[in-house]
């Protein structure tokens, strides 16, 4: 055997892979970020502007300033997981704090009295669209063992195909196997070697098996950490026509990284059984690029109220995956350590379409005084699609899309008093479940509140906003199918400073 485990295995499966519908949500998802304003309103910009962050709901808002300005914003966001599993809870607090929007507006005021076009903006900005900071634990006795997850994918393998060969070692093998027939035999491959699964016979041609572990039910403990951003840079272009009219257009640049940590430990097994102990990790890491484009515009109907619409077209991500797994119980191979997180796949490079957005958006200005704002959105999540859509993998993932996910509406509600050099907000925001059975993940409630000052020629603004979702969070895609149910609370605390120019 190798006297060093530093080794890197290149995997093009295009027979299995790892993606699943949980990354068209993932990148579908726009969690509320952004400047503490456009945040303690709840994201009710789209028909208001005058804010960086409003960018990523109407393009036009950007002719609404009235000069030029530079916006910096840090967050602290505070997950608090609460997950239940057979009965049993666990609550998970997990901490944060980033730079996540910094950007600024140059504004060109016509020299041409005569013109229609009364203004020019030209804006660039970076926002931290969804931060993937985050951990739940999950523990409970179950009656699905983590053996079942092998024998769905072992079930009717040659075991002959994924048997070690003459002068091979096992990490190799285990890579080869992955390369050359695809994931799901390279489940059976390492279920075998972990030794939670042998076949019914010992011929090359047996494709039934059974498992190794004895129990009527079994103790998990499963961890999951995640990691990672997904960003937009926007480059926006605006103007003001004649006293009413805003309109706009944004280029949209997204990068994304996103890295997963599973870890289960089970044990408790029957007095009897020939395991007692097994453990099984994975980790996944997806990063890549995106490109998407958004137009808008505002119309003042009068001097207190406004409209807004706006177009966010598809975003186009090109992704790659890489991802490695590490197991072992009693009856393991004893080169099985061999296999460890250094032992890496590599997958084929593909694309996620995330789906059009729609809004409309409508605010009632009470002069210097104060505002109140109103965004409607609307988004079909059964609209998103993974790419190229002939792999047969992906046809499979793209069916439980179109069949699983639904229109997503989304309500954004905000308001602002001001008290001389002083601002008062506050703000709620309601969200659909994109799973048509509106359970899977629940809808989507946040309020929240925050202030502002004026020092004249700067401002400062604080915000503090709390959402609450339910997630039911599969631990295994197959074999092991009772959910964790996550209550998520998430609350980010937001101060931006803007300076005027």
């Amino acid at each position: 055997m190798k006297s060093y485990i530093t080794f890197i295995g290149l995997l093009l499966c295009a027979i299995g892979s790892s993606q699943n519908i949980s990354d068209a949500l993932r990148y579908s998802n726009e969690n509320l970020q952004g400047t503490a304003r456009f945040q303690a309103m709840g994201g009710a910009f789209g028909a208001l502007g005058g804010d960086l962050s409003a960018l990523n709901i109407n393009p036009a808002g950007s002719a609404v300033f009235n000069n030029s300005l530079f916006t910096l914003s840090g967050t602290s966001y505070d997950r608090d997981n609460d997950a239940t599993y057979f009965g049993r809870r666990n609550n998970t607090v997990f901490n944060d704090v980033s730079l996540n929007q910094i950007g600024g507006v140059f504004v060109f005021n016509s020299t041409n009295d005569n013109s229609d076009w009364k203004k020019f903006s030209l804006a660039i900005n970076y926002d931290l669209v969804n931060n993937f900071e985050n951990e739940f634990f999950a523990s409970g006795n179950s009656n699905q063992g983590i053996d079942n997850y092998f024998l769905d994918f072992a079930q009717g393998v040659p075991f002959g195909s994924i048997l070690i060969q003459q002068d091979e070692f096992i990490e190799d093998a285990y890579l080869d196997i992955g390369a050359s027939q695809g994931f799901g035999d390279q489940q059976a491959f390492l279920g075998y070697y972990g030794g939670l699964i042998d076949p019914v016979d010992m011929e090359d041609a047996n494709t039934d098996y059974v498992s190794n572990a004895s129990y009527s039910t079994v103790n998990q403990e499963f961890l999951r950490r995640t990691a990672g951003y997904n960003s937009k840079f926007t480059v926006n272009m605006a103007s003001q026509y004649k006293e009413n009219l805003y309109l706009g257009a944004s280029l949209n640049f997204h990068s994304v990284l996103y890295d997963r940590y599973d870890e289960l430990t089970e044990s408790g097994y029957a007095p009897g059984s020939e395991i007692q102990n097994t453990t099984f990790d994975s980790f996944l890491r997806s990063e890549g690029n995106g490109f998407s484009f958004s137009l808008g515009a505002i119309a003042k109907l009068n001097e207190y109220v406004r409209l807004g619409g706006s177009y966010q077209s598809p975003t186009w991500y090109r992704l790659t995956d890489d991802f490695s797994q590490r197991i072992n119980s009693d009856l393991a191979d004893e080169d099985i350590d061999f296999i460890n997180f250094n032992i890496i796949n590599l997958f084929d490079t593909y694309t996620i379409k995330t789906p059009s957005k729609l809004t409309g958006s409508l605010a009632v200005v009470f002069g210097k005084n104060g505002l109140l704002s109103f965004d409607y959105g609307y988004q079909d999540m059964s609209q998103s699609e993974l790419r190229p859509a002939n792999d047969s993998s992906f046809q499979i993932v793209n069916d439980q899309i179109s069949n699983e996910l639904s229109a997503v509406s989304t309500f954004r509600l905000g308001g602002e008093y001001r008290i001389r050099q002083f601002s008062l907000r506050g703000g709620y925001r309601f969200e659909q479940s994109p799973y048509a059975n509106g359970n899977t993940i629940g809808d989507l409630n946040g309020i929240s509140t925050g202030l502002g000052y004026n020092f004249g020629g700067s401002r400062l603004d604080l915000s503090l906003n709390r959402t609450e979702q339910d997630v039911s969070e599969r631990l295994f895609d197959t074999g092991v199918t009772t959910p964790a149910m996550v209550n998520r609370i998430y609350t980010n605390a937001t101060l931006s400073y803007t300076l005027n120019f």
